[in-house]
């Protein structure tokens, strides 16, 4: 049995877990860590992921299942290197995994790739989404019928080197007291292979309805997205990276602008934090990773959950992943 707050499965390393309830049954969509001894680096080198397991669970607290290897980077003629955060949505009764990948001149691209079961095999698209970069796809089915897809992460997900619309090999943050870098956000076309919007920056405000800061490393996107629908709110949530938080910004519309309301997360064991909500059977999770299995080794994590409360404001409870051990 999985227990809360412990791996979901110790053969492999996982992490950046993307659930999903698909058919009455948890559907885990997470990347594959490989361990290997080379450097660690603000470029994300150590994170040398080929292929995709997808995972499973019949209920909270249930075995969880790996249903093996749904996708290899050999499958998918323009990837060179690291397959990173996936994501899956069901569409018209098909399964689509959007996947992160090096391009054969190593700039993330994202992918798309099919299947009739959730868990796999998926078929990929010969090409990546045009007009697509970065790195970490979350996507959203909306009530209406429309597939958002947001992503993008800064340093080696690469999205601040587009802040001009073409990628620049020497592109920046933003100075610390101007607007951070937003994440991306577009619309899917019905086929599910391009968009059918220019993708945007999505806007992140403090209290005071203004831009946060790029020097607000405890509030400003740094990757990781993800998006709730909860009644007619919109809960953006998100990795602010340097400071290892998950926190999250609400707002009326799945395109923004969504105002900082709080942490979800403090800090875990490893720099990365990556993590998806879900609601099962009227209870809500937290999918997450840490490196605590590993002894804090950064490209080596596992993924885990926990439940997740919210106050009678609907503001979520802040968790401290390791309070349970003391």
């Amino acid at each position: 049995m999985t227990k809360e707050r412990e791996p979901l499965v110790t053969h492999i390393f996982t992490a950046d877990p993307s659930a999903h309830v698909f058919d009455g049954k948890i559907y885990i969509y997470p990347s594959h860590d490989i361990a290997h001894d080379g450097e660690d680096n603000d470029n994300g080198d150590e994170y040398q992921m080929r292929d995709y397991h997808i995972l499973s669970m019949d209920d909270i607290g249930a075995d969880c299942i790996d249903h093996g290897m749904a996708l290899s980077k050999d499958d998918v003629p323009w990837v060179s290197d690291q397959m990173w955060a996936p994501d899956c949505v069901c569409k018209n009764g098909r399964y689509y995994l959007f996947f992160p990948a090096r391009d054969k001149e190593g700039n993330f691209r994202l992918g798309i790739a099919s299947s009739t079961k959730p868990e796999g095999p998926f078929n990929p698209e010969p090409d990546y989404i045009p007009g697509s970069y970065s790195i970490d796809p979350a996507v959203l089915l909306d009530d209406d019928g429309k597939v958002y897809v947001y992503y993008g992460g800064l340093w080696g997900g690469q999205l601040e080197k587009y802040r001009t619309g073409t990628f620049d090999p020497n592109g920046k943050e933003p100075a610390k007291d101007e607007p951070a870098v937003g994440p991306m956000c577009a619309v899917m076309n019905e086929d599910m292979k391009t968009f059918a919007t220019e993708p945007i920056h999505l806007r992140i405000l403090d209290e005071n309805g203004d831009p946060i800061k790029a020097g607000d490393e405890e509030r400003r996107y740094f990757e990781g997205p993800w998006m709730n629908k909860i009644g007619d709110k919109y809960y953006f949530s998100y990795s602010t990276g340097t400071t290892h938080y998950l926190v999250y910004a609400v707002g009326d519309n799945p395109m923004g602008p969504f105002t900082y309301r709080g942490r979800i997360m403090e800090p875990v064991i490893g720099w990365t934090t990556h993590h998806s909500i879900i609601n099962f059977k009227d209870k809500w999770y937290l999918f997450y990773h840490d490196a605590e299995y590993s002894g804090g080794i950064n490209h080596r994590r596992c993924v885990k959950y926990t439940e997740l409360h919210f106050d009678d404001k609907g503001d979520i409870i802040t968790i401290h992943p390791y309070d349970h051990k003391k």
